[in-house]
């Protein structure tokens, strides 16, 4: 037998395994009350389910690498204190003794009344915390609902991981636990989780449709991520096929290691620079692994997701510490935080089907609008500007009133580092994102007030089309070929050049080796992407004659909105 289902490949690479259907939903509990001579049972039972649910999560503890970021740990810390505490190991057992509730619930009693209090919440940041609530105690509700013990947790290595949706910190879990890939039914190319799965090389498709619905547990399937195609067979002569193509990627992958020591420079001599994007400090080994160089994206938002409380400065500026040393010596473009948007949706959309955080206080906006949020996080990134080549970018910048307020907190926040004798690089540079259509217009005046500026495509690319990049239904409209999509890139690119500043590109266009020709015909230098496209991306540009391309190119956006043009572009991005 063979079934097939077809999705959005997020990942180019296959992978072959059992399918492991993963629930992520709250667990629907029914009032239900037992006799006295049954309430220490109910008791025991639930106190059981917590050991068990805490065992499960030390179990994956234990499996991630010492090595692996901190923050990944702190994750599984911050759900083992929440089922330590009184709120979750005791209040649901008094529910049982004082009003003979049935454990489960008890346990539903208790998680109202908390969603309520996060609800009630006005810190954004703290209100969103009620999703780790949710998490453990749907752990909690299915240890007590399960028939038998340790059927919710079996081990996923291998395993094809098939779910509604998953998280950023669930990929982080997920491919430490050994998965294969995974298959979701919402989500789009371009949401944050796709993008972390895809720096990890995870082989994944999203937007299939009904996967949990049509998809058996245990079934043996094939994960294509260049053809955005599931296969579900147990046919020895298909899966051999595929068995193939992974070793003849394997053997690409070494051939394009001898690239390594090779400049990334076209046929007639014009240089490329090729940074990474990354967001953990074990990514930095990749960055010399794949010989980048420096790092063109840090991204900062981890350090505050999926934990109980926000981290201290001291906190932040040992990560960044960690990061800027590791480089030995290599620059490093640190993006301040970019909270809000796909990292906090889900408990977004659980409180209003209209919002849209996308649009609301995210990025700069927030980080203005909240100083103690945003005043030690600039004191952490000033000190470690003082061990190495450390620029700061700004994003999700609107407009220059953005730009005068954070130069001035810089310096009041450089003024306090004075005062405290603590060491920073006066002249650190300070550039800007260019992802929204309103800074792509204005891209020579922020070129006239930052050091440089990073066009990050995968938010520009939504924002001038009027999509959601992670809503599967309008996700196909995702086009980074639109003409109004590449004018907004020329009119930046051209920028840079009338003030001489640097203009890189740091979102997923960059990596994809079907634009490069189109973007060093742009005249864009710069590229950052995850570690494992850096040498495919220094190949195609090896490849190419930067003078015509300029030239093809040039001539191609005179007459951009014709249809013959919009064929070749095509044609030349194939």
């Amino acid at each position: 037998m063979i079934f097939s289902c077809s999705g959005i490949g997020i990942t180019p690479g296959i992978a072959i395994g059992e399918a492991h259907l993963l629930q992520r939903g709250t667990v629907e509990i029914a009032p239900r009350f037992v006799p006295l001579n049954q309430v220490t049972n109910e008791i025991d039972r639930y106190r059981q389910a917590v050991v068990e649910a805490r065992q499960s999560l030390i179990s994956i503890e234990n499996k991630i690498p010492k090595s692996t970021w901190s923050e990944i740990a702190s994750f599984v810390d911050t759900h083992l204190l929440m089922l330590a505490d009184a709120a979750l190991s005791e209040v649901p057992i008094e529910f049982i003794r004082e009003q003979n509730c049935a454990a489960e619930w008890a346990l539903q009693i208790q998680r109202d009344a908390l969603v309520k209090v996060f609800d009630a919440m006005d810190d954004p940041y703290l209100r969103s915390r009620k999703d780790d609530v949710d998490h453990v105690i749907n752990q909690i509700q299915k240890f007590l609902l399960q028939k038998k013990k340790g059927d919710e947790f079996p081990s996923l290595q291998g395993r094809i991981i098939i779910a509604q949706d998953l998280a950023p910190a669930d990929i982080i879990l997920l491919r430490h636990q050994g998965v294969a890939g995974f298959v979701t039914e919402g989500g789009g190319p371009m949401s944050h989780t796709a993008i972390l799965a895809r720096g990890f090389g995870i082989p994944a498709l999203v937007g299939v449709h009904h996967a949990t619905q049509v998809l058996r547990q245990g079934e043996q399937m094939v994960v294509d991520g260049r053809q955005g195609l599931l296969l579900v067979t147990d046919n020895q002569k298909i899966l051999n096929h595929y068995r193939d193509l992974i070793r003849a990627s394997e053997q690409r992958a070494t051939l394009l290691l001898r690239l390594i020591k090779q400049p990334a420079v076209t046929q007639d001599g014009a240089t490329a620079r090729l940074m990474a994007n990354i967001e953990l400090p074990e990514e930095i080994e990749q960055t010399h692994s794949f010989a980048a160089d420096g790092v063109g994206l840090y991204r900062t938002e981890y350090l505050y997701m999926n934990r109980s409380s926000m981290p201290d400065e001291e906190e932040q500026y040992a990560a960044y510490k960690q990061a800027v040393e590791g480089l030995e010596g290599l620059p490093i473009t640190i993006r301040t935080l970019d909270l809000g948007a796909d990292k906090q949706l889900d408990s977004c959309a659980k409180e209003s089907t209209v919002c849209n955080p996308a649009l609301g206080l995210r990025a700069i906006r927030l980080c203005l609008k909240e100083p103690k949020l945003f005043r030690p996080h600039l004191r952490a990134i000033l000190r470690a500007s003082a061990l190495g080549q450390v620029q700061i970018m700004i994003p999700m910048l609107s407009n220059l009133h953005e730009v005068h307020q954070l130069k001035a907190t810089l310096q009041e926040v450089k003024e306090s580092l004075r005062r405290d004798g603590l060491q920073y690089a006066e002249n650190m540079r300070v550039g800007g994102m260019i992802e929204v259509p309103a800074a792509a217009l204005a891209a020579d005046a922020f070129a006239r007030e930052l050091d440089f500026l990073s066009i990050g495509t995968n938010d520009l690319v939504q924002y001038t089309l009027a999509i959601d990049r992670i809503d599967d239904e309008v996700n196909y409209l995702y086009d980074p070929l639109h003409p109004s999509v590449l004018k907004l890139i020329q009119m930046v690119i051209d920028a840079g050049k009338r003030h001489s500043i640097p203009i890189a590109m740091c979102g997923e266009m960059a990596g994809d080796p079907r634009y490069i020709p189109l973007l060093m015909g742009m005249g864009l230098r710069e590229f950052s992407m995850r570690p494992g496209s850096l040498l495919e991306a220094k190949r195609v540009i090896r490849s190419l004659d930067a003078a015509s391309l300029s030239q093809q190119v040039t001539r191609m956006m005179k007459h951009i909105d014709r249809p013959n043009t919009l064929a070749a572009l095509a044609k030349l991005c194939q």
